[in-house]
């Protein structure tokens, strides 16, 4: 019998009917109650402490969103073509920048793998703090050290994917930023905190991920997560090392309706030694694509769109673009 007392005389009063009111055990009845508000206290306790970690976790969240590089800034996604590519804010300019940006900044020589920019001279461009002045070399993201290049409030860079590259334009007075309020999220519930297992692969397997692009590619898939939710089994497959903690896409009966129709991520803990991995549900949060059609978002590959509704973690946030770049 679960009691939900309004005040500490409900609940004694609760006890006493359930004691009979006999003078005969009544001591016994009395530790009972004290045992049980004790225990009470502690999980109240222990559910305030673990909300305020949750909340304190999705500020984090937001800043990093906020940044001034964060994915609130991205207005821009561009294939580069083999040859010159002209920069600008220019509408003739295969690379267009926001119209605070010169109509010519410069062009993206593009020879094969190779890539090179050179100013035009009509605004001032800076790499790594340094004015750039004539045609420099420059690096994809996947590099040790990318080339970022920056003109006033926009910073644009070369993007590798699958062999295909982009040119990613960000600009930190962009409106989306500007204008940022937060995400809303459904309300912390502690029992969307599932204890889950780890079932490793050996040899490992192959994960396939897609992504909005139509791109798929490939990695290692060094097991799966087993979890039980209302008496079934599920299992989610992850990417990374599980010694370095585990990432996964996945969806959801509430995509589409109160979450974003291409599901929402997850960071893991790697699993304990004796196997058991934590999957908390409401730390599940939005992917980029959400605030920016210019992101490039893995979709949860096959097996992990979930049958019953995740009601924990961020929700739809805004005009969420479906269909981004």
């Amino acid at each position: 019998m679960k009691l939900e007392p309004a005040g500490g005389m409900l609940r004694l009063s609760a006890y006493l009917v359930l004691c009979g009111g006999a003078l005969l055990g009544a001591s016994s009845c009395a530790s009972s109650y004290r045992t049980d508000t004790a225990a009470s206290e502690r999980s109240t306790s222990a559910d305030q402490a673990y909300r305020r970690e949750i909340d304190e976790w999705h500020a984090e969240r937001i800043e990093r969103l906020k940044r001034e590089d964060g994915w609130l800034s991205l207005v821009g996604l561009y294939p580069l073509a083999e040859g010159d590519n002209t920069v600008g804010s220019s509408e003739a300019s295969q690379v267009r920048l926001p119209e605070s940006a010169p109509d010519s900044l410069g062009v993206i020589h593009r020879r094969g793998k190779s890539f090179s920019f050179t100013p035009s001279g009509k605004g001032e461009v800076s790499s790594a703090g340094e004015p750039v002045v004539e045609e420099m070399p420059i690096l994809a993201d996947n590099s040790e050290n990318p080339t970022i290049l920056r003109s006033g409030s926009i910073r644009f860079y070369l993007i590798d994917r699958g062999d295909e590259y982009f040119v990613r334009v960000k600009d930190s007075e962009s409106e989306v930023r500007r204008n940022f309020k937060g995400v809303d999220r459904f309300p912390v519930d502690p029992g969307w905190r599932i204890r889950a297992h780890w079932k490793p692969y050996d040899p490992p397997k192959v994960l396939e991920i897609g992504n909005v692009l139509g791109q798929v590619s490939s990695e290692p898939l060094y097991g799966a997560i087993e979890f039980s939710y209302e008496a079934k089994t599920y299992e989610l497959l992850a990417s990374g090392k599980p010694a370095e903690g585990l990432f996964l896409v996945f969806g959801d009966a509430t995509n589409g309706d109160t979450t974003y129709g291409g599901g929402r991520f997850l960071s893991v803990d790697p699993p304990s030694e004796d196997g058991t991995i934590i999957l908390d549900f409401n730390r599940a949060y939005d992917p980029p694509c959400v605030f920016t059609p210019y992101a490039t978002c893995p979709v949860p590959p096959e097996g992990n769109s979930l049958p019953f509704a995740v009601t924990a973690g961020e929700k739809m946030w805004g005009e969420a673009q479906h269909g981004g770049s």
